[in-house]
């Protein structure tokens, strides 16, 4: 008799699961990676004259754990639909992304820095452009799913861009 834990076959997951589980560590990992620099309770952030509109403190979690899930879903969706260089650029363009997107809060939060944060969004802002047109020519589903995020992170300019003229 055997027991369970003793057979041998393994179930395999199909390739497309694996790529959209690859996605996600990656996205989760440039998630930490930014979350990390971020300290939305520090006297230097606390006492920056923000404008009316900045949502509260807590709704930056809310709205970004959704975002980073469709970026996930984008990725995966896309690059089992590209091959050769094709797939090699789109996986790169989508790593510059998530460093970008990372490097954001390092540049505001532990730099302290909303100037040197400005040019980080704006540099994210052009990648996302970049990184939905590269998308979209294999793509259509997963351009459009990364449609919100470029939205947010036009939000997130405008928030930086006020935050800057605002504290010189």
């Amino acid at each position: 008799m055997r027991l369970i834990s003793e057979d041998s076959r393994r179930i395999a997951l199909p390739v497309s699961w694996k790529r959209y589980a690859a996605a996600a560590v990656v996205v989760a990992a440039a998630a930490t990676a930014g979350s990390v620099a971020v300290d939305a309770d520090s006297a230097w952030y606390r006492s920056l004259r923000k404008p009316a509109w900045q949502p509260p403190s807590w709704a930056f979690g809310v709205v970004w754990t959704p975002l980073y899930a469709s970026i996930a879903f984008a990725a995966g969706h896309a690059l089992g639909r590209t091959r050769g260089r094709e797939g090699a650029r789109l996986a790169a363009s989508f790593g510059v992304n998530l460093a970008l997107n990372a490097g954001w809060t390092w540049l505001f939060f532990r730099r302290r820095s909303p100037r040197a944060a400005l040019a980080g969004t704006l540099i994210l802002d052009l990648s996302n452009a970049e990184l939905i047109r590269r998308t979209s020519r294999t793509d259509p589903v997963a351009a459009r799913a990364l449609l919100p995020y470029s939205a947010w992170c036009v939000f997130a300019t405008a928030l930086n861009i006020s935050l800057t003229r605002r504290n010189p």
